[in-house]
């Protein structure tokens, strides 16, 4: 199993960012086909505040992944993120042993 892991860091308006989050790029992301499981929490780091959210959405595979990032949901998901996003989002992958 994979997941992709989207950590955000602050940004200046927080309530305008997660209701642009909750209401339009989190519904669209749960459309990507393969998704298996999608989980949203609040960070509160250890020795600063670097990040406030991070996102995990798991899948069976890197193969599935990239086949949901490619799909139309995955496009429509990923240009909704940058269209408020793209200066608070890091993106990684994760392989779960």
């Amino acid at each position: 199993m994979v997941k992709l892991v989207a950590l955000y860091k602050a940004p200046e308006n927080k309530e305008e960012f997660m209701n642009k989050y909750e209401n339009e790029h989190l519904p669209l992301a749960k459309q990507m086909p393969g998704l298996k499981k999608a989980e949203v929490y609040n960070i509160n780091s250890l020795g600063g505040n670097k990040y406030f959210l991070c996102a995990e959405l798991y899948f069976e595979n890197e193969d599935a992944l990239n086949a949901a990032m490619a799909s139309p949901e995955g496009k429509a998901a990923a240009k909704n993120l940058m269209s408020f996003a793209k200066d608070y989002v890091e993106m990684h992958i994760a392989n779960l042993k």
